[in-house]
């Protein structure tokens, strides 16, 4: 099975992911920190990403949806392309676009997304990786 696993960021366990810009076509990497506590199975997003990268990479606007917590209030969700090609992963997803995303990362990979994988750290307590 294919499977992928990044170093900790800032003692955090972190899934890199790659959108696309929309004017340019240009990948964009982006790093997001992997939040089981994000979301439940019935949230309609499994993403939250910095409102501009929703914009730039051409998200298609479905919802709004209201926030708790740390970003609390209304928030439009978009419909997102999102790849891990290390995995064969490409597919469109539901992202909440959210003002200021987690210090040090461009936003959340939240439950719902995580879920779609085995996840851990595989055996090394300084990394994190997700399993198809």
């Amino acid at each position: 099975m294919p499977r992928t696993v990044w170093p900790l960021r800032l003692g955090r366990p972190l899934v890199e992911v790659v959108l696309t810009d929309g004017a340019t076509g240009q990948q964009l990497v982006r790093h997001l920190l992997a939040d089981t506590g994000g979301g439940s199975m019935g949230s309609p997003f499994e993403l939250l990403l910095g409102a501009r990268d929703c914009v730039t990479c051409g998200g298609v606007p479905l919802q709004s949806v209201i926030l708790g917590r740390a970003y609390q209030g209304a928030n439009q969700v978009y419909e997102i392309r999102v790849r891990i090609p290390a995995l064969g992963f490409d597919q469109q997803l539901p992202a909440a676009a959210v003002a200021s995303p987690a210090r040090g990362f461009h936003g959340i990979a939240c439950f719902p997304f995580l879920n779609r994988f085995t996840y851990g750290n595989f055996g090394d307590p300084n990394q994190f990786g997700l399993e198809v």
